[in-house]
């Protein structure tokens, strides 16, 4: 039997796919709604795959799956979500997750993607793969010891013209227009790019990526 474990604060997400999943002879599934329950909710049961949702109140589904690991390193876990993951692909990827699913993925999609991840194999949406061809930035950043090490900083397409649009005074909303995408996309891409570059602002974000040659000084 494989026990599968899902954190999604959208209690009807999570049984409509608890439902779904449970419809296989061999899958037994727990949902809980609380990402800050899921330790709790590990000691009590030993499960084999987990399904988190990536935007959710107290510890999103990056946050979380990195504590898992810490504690639970050999854990399957697959990051389920409805939004675009391209943004937050490197983060994604140092979490040290088993995969990606999407949450408008049929039945048979999901359950190979389960199935994937307990043979220790990746699943990366095509449309993700695709956008793997990114810019690589790579400067020397010395230690506090004075040892150099290599940093690299990957932007994706749509990070780059975003980036380009901010370098030019554009508001969120403007961005949006620009580029045809919806203004929350923007915003969570933005979120992405300070993740990346470990900044707080718009501002800090500009001045980190002319230091890097990400974009072009005006």
């Amino acid at each position: 039997m494989i026990r599968i474990l899902i954190v999604d604060d959208h209690p009807a997400v999570g049984t409509g796919t608890k439902t779904l999943l449970e419809q296989e002879d061999d899958m037994e599934v727990d949902v809980i709604s609380d990402s800050l329950q899921t330790e709790n909710k590990l000691f009590e049961k030993a499960y084999d795959v987990l399904l988190l949702d990536l935007y959710m109140p107290g510890l999103n589904g990056i946050e979380l799956a990195k504590q898992i690991k810490t504690t639970y390193p050999d854990m399957k876990v697959l990051i389920y979500t409805g939004f675009d993951l391209s943004t937050h692909f490197n983060l994604l990827v140092e979490s040290n997750i088993s995969g990606f699913v999407s949450k408008t993925a049929s039945k048979e999609q999901l359950v190979t993607a389960i199935q994937c991840a307990l043979r220790e194999e990746v699943v990366v949406p095509l449309h993700l793969f695709k956008q793997l061809r990114r810019a690589e930035a790579k400067v020397n950043d010395t230690t506090s010891d004075g040892d150099e090490k290599a940093l690299a900083i990957s932007l994706n397409e749509k990070e780059h013209n975003i980036l380009n649009e901010v370098s030019k005074g554009f508001t969120n909303k403007h961005i949006a227009q620009n580029l045809h995408m919806s203004q929350r996309s923007v915003e969570y891409t933005l979120t992405g790019i300070f993740n990346k570059l470990e900044v707080r602002s718009r501002t800090e974000a500009l001045m980190k990526a002319k230091e890097l040659g990400l974009i072009s000084e005006i």
